[in-house]
């Protein structure tokens, strides 16, 4: 129901410029030219997310055109062949690129971290996670089964931030076995009141298949300026 009325509302923007052959820029004269607009923008930015832009807006007038009219020029099987059929060749397109790019970050997150080890200050585990000291506290370390509360900053290696608690003005609070292992791992050697600089490697990250929300790309060694502030009881 959602996806024909999305459809419906965007062939009457589509309608009022093509059926009266328009040249000129639509005008949003009230507030169904403006909602029909509005729709269609959002539908194209979807569609450029998708990387859909290459659509043929004019066949896709057409076919919001016909489906109004209930006079397709395929039936409902066929059209929906042709939809899915692209679909898949575009995840499988999709899926080939993400692999080519998670294998480009695999490499050079081990090159960062080959050099990134060399640099004084920088200690490595045995498992290859790296840490730097910034301040060292005086409180106990945390164990696996406790709750800690952190004040941390995220990036990629290339300087990109994609989470900071900081920025957002508040502390985390989480249970140290319930993170990604690089980060169980650390927390538990950082006495309270310490603040590190962790290089954690993708194997004990996020793998292959990123973080949530897209913001972290699969195979990235992860950065992260972490200070423990407590132990929650």
């Amino acid at each position: 129901m959602t996806v024909r009325i999305v459809n419906a509302a965007l062939a009457m923007t589509f309608l009022s410029a093509c059926s009266q052959g328009q040249k000129g820029p639509v005008e949003l004269k009230n507030e169904m030219d403006s909602v029909s607009y509005a729709i269609g923008a959002d539908i194209g930015a979807n569609f450029k997310r998708g990387k859909l832009d290459s659509v043929n807006i004019d066949a896709m007038a057409l076919g919001l055109r016909h489906g109004l009219d209930s006079n397709t020029m395929m039936d409902q099987a066929s059209l929906e062949q042709v939809v899915q059929g692209y679909m898949m060749k575009l995840q499988e397109r999709r899926m080939a690129e993400e692999q080519v790019k998670g294998e480009e970050n695999r490499v050079a997150g081990e090159a960062f971290l080959a050099e990134n080890g060399k640099k004084p200050g920088v200690t490595t585990t045995e498992s290859g996670l790296q840490y730097e000291v910034i301040t060292m506290g005086k409180g106990a370390k945390p164990l696996a089964s406790d709750q800690v509360k952190v004040h941390y900053t995220g990036t990629l290696i290339d300087g990109t931030k994609f989470d900071s608690s900081v920025d957002r003005g508040e502390p985390a609070t989480f249970p140290v076995g319930g993170v990604i292992r690089g980060w169980v791992e650390a927390i538990q050697l950082m006495p309270v009141g310490s603040k590190w600089k962790l290089y954690i490697p993708s194997d004990l990250a996020y793998g292959p298949s990123g973080g949530p929300g897209g913001t972290i790309p699969g195979n990235s060694t992860l950065i992260f300026e972490v200070e423990l502030l407590d132990i929650v009881k």
